[in-house]
């Protein structure tokens, strides 16, 4: 399964090599154009019967990640997050450290030796550290460094009735839907900006963006699902087994709601289940697309998971499938809707 293929590699914000080079190597069959831009996104651009509208897909290869900060005398290490990670779902997790893969395990001070106040609170990160194995900072240092990236360790399985789980679902999963779609011809072009560094800033998205100068563009991500007991109803924000989820609002970008509008019929039209994203918390790319240049028309169309960034997500496949519906209709119904 090509979704197992993705979220088992390794590609943390600024790390996203090992995800772009296997990107790389599957698109090229199906597109016209590829190319990685100064910022490390890889662009794979397939012509049209017309020039225009010029279609932008993007979705970003990062995963949140954690990163090596020193290197400690008695040989554990460390560590500061790259991206939004939970210290509460670190303890004693394992990991993999560095390019050579280092097995290690997140510790902290036993509960038995803690004071009631450290009982009663989350341990924040300089409360943890990674065991290695090794006994003093010269045996680490043989093993590790200072600035390495250090990996959640988890393996993509089949959960029940159609649902996976799987570490960077977020946005793996999303990084499959464009491949899906390159596989496809379109009157239109339509390029894919498989970007970098979107879990600390959206930093790529600009760039690839700016050099693409799209007519439109579409983000498809994997969002939070909180579809579980414990949930207040006015925060679940998507559910698994819904459909793809339209975003309205978010901490980045307000949808136009004329468009958005559109998309819903398209869906309805033609039987695609959807939702809305119903928190207005987090961000995306289109945050930094629609701003791009003289400002470029966005929407966000998203793969509900639950538990994203942590150590493992759940999806259910049929959002998946449904959600590469709904953008390959979107694409083929730009003009006739007039998106643009």
């Amino acid at each position: 399964m090509l979704l197992k293929e993705l979220t088992d590699l390794m590609g943390a914000s600024g790390d996203e090599k090992e995800v772009r080079e296997k990107i790389k190597e599957i698109v090229k069959p199906y597109v016209d154009e590829l190319y990685v831009d100064k910022m490390g996104n890889l662009i794979a651009c397939k012509k049209g019967k017309k020039e225009k509208p010029k279609v932008m897909l993007a979705a970003h290869m990062d995963e949140v990640a954690l990163m090596v900060k020193s290197i400690n005398e008695d040989g554990t290490l460390s560590f500061s997050p790259v991206g939004g990670v939970d210290n509460r779902i670190l303890v004693s997790k394992t990991v993999k450290v560095g390019e050579k893969r280092v097995n290690g395990v997140i510790g902290a001070k036993p509960i038995h030796l803690q004071k009631r106040e450290e009982q009663q609170k989350p341990l924040d990160f300089d409360a943890l550290y990674i065991d290695i194995g090794a006994t003093s900072k010269e045996e680490a240092l043989k093993h590790v460094s200072v600035g390495d990236y250090v990996y959640f360790d988890a393996n993509f399985e089949l959960l029940g009735n159609g649902y996976v789980k799987s570490k960077a679902l977020d946005d793996r999963i999303g990084c499959n839907v464009l491949i899906e779609i390159l596989k496809r011809d379109y009157e239109y072009p339509v390029c894919a900006a498989f970007t970098v560094q979107e879990e600390v800033g959206l930093r790529g998205a600009g760039v690839a963006a700016y050099n693409i100068e799209p007519d439109f563009a579409i983000v498809v991500e994997g969002t939070v699902a909180a579809d579980v007991s414990d949930s207040e109803p006015h925060l679940v924000s998507t559910e698994l087994g819904k459909g793809p989820a339209i975003s309205l609002m978010d901490r980045t970008t307000l949808y136009d709601k004329k468009i958005i509008n559109k998309i819903v019929k398209i869906a309805e039209e033609n039987g695609v289940p959807y939702q809305f994203r119903r928190i207005a918390s987090g961000g995306n790319d289109a945050g930094k697309i629609h701003l791009t240049k003289g400002g470029i028309k966005a929407i966000a169309v998203s793969v509900p998971c639950r538990y994203i960034h942590s150590f493992n997500s759940v999806a259910f496949l049929e959002d998946f499938n449904n959600t590469v519906k709904l953008v390959d209709l979107i694409i083929k119904n730009i003009a006739k809707e007039a998106l643009i």
